[in-house]
């Protein structure tokens, strides 16, 4: 990683020199293997890592073009509702009339109000109405929709 010094001329190592023979020179030359094994390294530790860090409900989303939301710091609260119609905050089931209330005491402890919804495409309209109403009696507001990314065609059906 550092320069080194390069001896020159002399063949009989270094005992001797002669009156004309050239003085050592500092090497010019970086080596950068150390520096691609450590990139690689945590290239490999990235690429393992990083489907470990998605929700653990496996949910079948709907596909729309719409943009992506704004994220924050703070790890996103999220309601899921499963193809069964099974109401989850996070990774933890709930009963729907416990909801509000469960989310009520979460919201306190956290800076964002922000509550992400996702439904599985199998559930009917009515369940996830019914639920984004009782988020919104209940006092949150800015609810944010959870789908896949699709082409605007796609997401149609065409």
């Amino acid at each position: 990683m550092g320069a080194g010094v390069m001896k020159s001329g002399d063949d009989s190592g270094g005992r001797r020199r002669r009156r004309g023979a050239r003085r050592t020179q500092p090497m010019a030359e970086i080596n950068v293997t150390p520096f691609v094994d450590v990139m690689l390294v945590l290239l490999i530790i990235f690429m393992v890592a990083a489907p470990l860090l998605t929700v653990g409900v496996p949910v079948e989303l709907p596909k729309t073009a719409a943009n992506a939301l704004p994220t924050d710091d703070e790890e996103p609260l999220t309601v899921t509702i499963t193809a069964t119609g099974e109401v989850q905050i996070q990774n933890t089931a709930t009963a729907p009339d416990e909801l509000i209330a469960k989310l009520q005491a979460i919201a306190a402890e956290r800076t964002s109000d922000r509550i992400f919804l996702r439904a599985d495409g199998a559930n009917d309209w009515n369940t996830v109405a019914e639920i984004m109403g009782a988020l919104n009696a209940g006092g949150f507001s800015n609810i944010g929709l959870v789908t896949d990314i699709a082409a605007p065609g796609e997401a149609l059906g065409n």
